[in-house]
């Protein structure tokens, strides 16, 4: 595919929503794309990713084999839990992108790893969701992948360490379990985290054959959808005693994001029609209540629960996930809209912030922790549409997440986009979604079969139901 260098300018003008005038005005804000001095081609993207994958799966083995992540600045190890506490985040994390890359050596000495030192046995508190998300999920994806058994063995343990979370009153999960125990804590919690886990403990149950996992999820997002306010939304905070919202702001960002996200995915992976009608009652009022159009462009912020008035002009990194569930659901015209702010909003300085306000493009939190998600919904948009607009803006994302956040032996948050200054952190999903879904924009589509799987909201694929 060969795109002109003034027609791919011309492109990007228009996929920010730009007058000249306004362009102009911005000139110090706003950084132009560059224009490709040569023609776009999909395979040699494909390799550049997966060479750049393997320069941070390298670092991670020097300095951090058998730990949770490495600190790439510092090269040091880092695990969430304390020292000896390792719960190999990374390397589950990684495992379904080494073998969608083929890197076959890789992933064997992966599983071998896991194998060998993964033990959930330990007097640890550990957070529901964060474990559900990319260690359940990462087994579950990686036995689907590669049939070891050993993987669903350790998923089917972790998954019931994990039951206690649910004995509540309301059936919403506490937020922390402890992993040996069975002891729990954390009463205040959110929409996401009490409405992300049906994905992965509903293909718990399907692959083990137990009804339990399934039936104690959906509990859990029912009755997360049962509390929503007389106009359809949900707050930012709620007792899992009680039931009762302990915070009324509404969004689709952090701490709601996902729980939207489930409803959608949970009808998609297992033909559920109750979490058909959640999504179908719950868009409905997002696209009300939260779209905001602004001179021509779609954003979505925030508004109180109970009465819809908007109280904040705020949208970030986290929200950049929801064109590729506009594009799942169908909604390919607000999906393009949306992306097309995702892009402006990554544009202003090269790479995005993690929170902007969208009405002053005045940035609220500087940092870039290497999130996924604007790169998962151009692969979404890419797929639905086969659009080459989007693999040119894929490319360009590719191009300034390299150039900023690349180190000698890995890739590094950014502590500002404004001032470019790196941090040193690596979180797992730049393994598990980041690369991936880079991967998979550029990638042959015989890759994964797009249409036979679901991704969790950590980016591992698990199978749809039949």
């Amino acid at each position: 595919m060969k795109i002109p260098c003034a027609a791919y300018a011309l492109l990007l003008i228009a996929l920010l929503g730009l007058t000249p005038a306004c362009l102009a005005a911005r000139a110090e804000s706003m950084r132009p794309a560059p224009t490709p001095a040569t023609p776009f081609d999909s395979a040699a993207m494909a390799a550049r990713v997966r060479a750049q994958f393997l320069h941070a799966w390298d670092g991670y083995q020097r300095y951090a084999w058998g730990h949770d992540e490495l600190r790439p600045l510092s090269k040091k190890p880092f695990d969430w839990y304390g020292p000896g506490q390792s719960l190999l985040m990374t390397p589950v994390d990684a495992l379904d992108t080494l073998v969608l890359m083929g890197l076959n050596k890789q992933a064997a000495e992966d599983r071998t790893l896991i194998d060998a030192k993964l033990d959930f046995n330990k007097d640890i508190y550990v957070k529901v969701f964060e474990v559900n998300i990319r260690l359940l999920g990462g087994l579950l994806s990686g036995y689907e992948l590669t049939g070891d058994r050993r993987l669903l063995a350790l998923a089917d343990d972790l998954g019931t360490r994990l039951l206690p979370a649910f004995n509540t009153p309301t059936g919403l999960p506490y937020r922390y379990v402890n992993l040996k125990t069975g002891a729990v804590r954390g009463v205040d919690s959110n929409p996401a985290e009490t409405g992300t886990l049906i994905l992965e403990f509903g293909t718990l149950s399907k692959l083990t054959g137990n009804p339990v996992f399934y039936a104690k999820a959906k509990r859990a997002l029912v009755e997360t959808f049962k509390r929503r306010s007389p106009i359809g939304l949900v707050g930012d905070g709620i007792n899992v005693l009680t039931g009762q919202w302990t915070g009324t702001d509404s969004s689709i960002s952090g701490g709601i994001d996902s729980y939207y996200e489930y409803q959608l995915k949970c009808w998609k992976l297992f033909g559920d029609p109750d979490c058909h009608r959640m999504w179908n009652t719950s868009i409905a009022a997002v696209n009300k209540y939260l779209a905001d159009e602004r001179q021509g462009e779609l954003w979505y912020g925030h508004a109180n629960m109970d009465t819809g008035q908007r109280t904040a002009t705020e949208y970030g990194a986290l929200d950049a996930y929801f064109p590729a569930e506009l594009a799942l659901s169908g909604d390919l015209n607000r999906a393009r809209r949306l992306q097309a702010s995702s892009f402006k909003m990554w544009n202003l300085y090269g790479i995005e912030p993690d929170l902007l306000n969208y009405a002053s493009l005045r940035v609220v939190d500087p940092e870039y922790p290497l999130r996924p998600e604007i790169v998962e919904s151009t692969y979404y948009l890419y797929h639905y549409t086969r659009d080459p607009y989007y693999r040119l803006m894929g490319k360009h994302l590719f191009d300034e997440f390299v150039k900023y956040c690349r180190t000698q032996d890995g890739y590094a948050a950014l502590a500002s986009v404004i001032t470019k200054q790196q941090a040193d952190a690596m979180q797992s999903y730049v393994f598990a979604e980041t690369f991936k879904y880079f991967y998979l924009l550029f990638a042959p589509a015989r890759t994964l079969d797009f249409n036979a799987v679901v991704f969790n909201t950590e980016g591992h694929p698990l199978k749809r139901v039949p």
